[in-house]
């Protein structure tokens, strides 16, 4: 089990994007919301970065086609990405987050672990959440999600739990129960490809994984079988990295069905780069380091880097540089994630801000 005394917080704010363009507009209340790209009348490219609760119900989510999207909810509002907008009001989030605790590790725009294990217990942690909650809607009029766990990983799988505007608490000696008959793709890393292989092997749960000797999950997955398997059994040794010492910013999306259609995957890149170009200068820093990530079916995974000439934070900077590292990637086999980081940094509150750990 993950080991004691440390208490996390995952906070992930509900449908970020498209909750934003409601309460920039309130007249898009209740109504299906879909933030991305121009469907085009379903000929449109690109992917939706967020849809509201509304559009989901019809089966539209995040990294779905537009195309796809447009299909199924044809009535919806389509609205572009305005990233320096969401950009701010992250920023208003994670300052109130700041006032509860000194070591906040923000892992995207709108999601942040925090430990807060000098809350001293767990109740006081739960506590500690409700009154985040509720500072959040008082002041920015949106709502998350937080879980709370002995380790991140658990606690990003709580704060997912009971969506939207939930609180899910699970304590070291619930971690197991919690955990095990929950689907297989709850577990940060595997996908839905991933679960479809796991699933031939007879394994849909968590607890089916935690008991399977690891050494047939590598055979299946490779090395990253090694940590999904731990986090199966519970075992989460991260730790919340605060804002001094870590070197990167880094962001990535796994498509709902594998893609070679190079539009697609260019203008998926584009938006991660103007993700992470937004979260740099946020934290008033600059980059010297660009790379692209692209892991294909099998989890053959590749990344190529580039080192700028000179520091910078900017977008249009960011965007060539990582469009030219993908060009070597549309070679017309599918690609089922792509991902973006930038390192070398320099300047202000230099601190991780990834979502998974890019793997080699």
């Amino acid at each position: 089990m993950t080991t004691g005394g440390r208490i996390v917080l995952h906070v992930d704010m509900d449908s970020f994007f498209a909750s934003v363009e409601v309460r920039r507009d309130p007249s898009l209340a209740g109504r299906p919301v879909i933030v991305g790209a121009d469907p085009k009348g379903g000929a449109g490219r690109g992917v939706v970065s967020t849809c509201s609760y509304e559009a989901r119900r019809y089966g539209v989510h995040s990294g779905m086609p537009i195309s796809r999207a447009y299909d199924l909810c044809p009535h919806g509002v389509y609205l572009p990405v305005d990233r320096p907008f969401y950009v701010r009001v992250s920023e208003e989030i994670m300052a109130i987050l700041s006032r509860h605790t000194g070591r906040i590790e923000q892992v995207s725009i709108d999601e942040a672990y925090l430990d807060v294990g000098g809350a001293g217990s767990f109740p006081a942690a739960e506590a500690l959440a409700a009154r985040i909650k509720e500072e959040i809607r008082q002041e920015t009029g949106l709502t998350c999600s937080v879980g709370v766990a002995p380790g991140k990983a658990v606690a990003k799988i709580a704060s997912d739990y009971d969506k939207p505007d939930g609180l899910t608490v699970v304590r070291p000696d619930e971690v197991a129960g919690f955990l095990a008959p929950l689907p297989v793709e709850k577990i940060p890393g595997i996908g839905k490809k991933t679960g479809e292989d796991l699933r031939q092997m007879g394994i849909l749960t968590v607890g089916d994984l935690a008991r399977r000797d690891v050494q047939e999950v590598i055979a299946r997955m490779g090395r990253p079988g090694v940590r999904v398997h731990r986090l199966a059994r519970g075992i989460d040794d991260g730790e919340v990295q605060g804002r001094e010492g870590c070197k990167s910013i880094s962001r990535e999306t796994t498509f709902e069905a594998d893609t070679a259609d190079p539009p697609v995957l260019a203008e998926t890149l584009a938006e991660l780069a103007d993700d992470v170009a937004g979260t740099l200068r946020a934290e008033s820093l600059r980059c010297r380091t660009v790379t692209v990530k692209v892991r294909y079916r099998g989890f053959q995974t590749h990344t190529r880097s580039r080192t700028l000439p000179r520091f910078t934070s900017d977008p249009g900077t960011i965007r060539r540089a990582a469009s030219g590292l993908l060009l070597p990637f549309l070679n017309g086999e599918p690609v089922r994630l792509i991902g973006v980081r930038l390192s070398a940094l320099e300047g202000g509150r230099t601190r991780q801000a990834s979502i998974d750990e890019f793997l080699s």
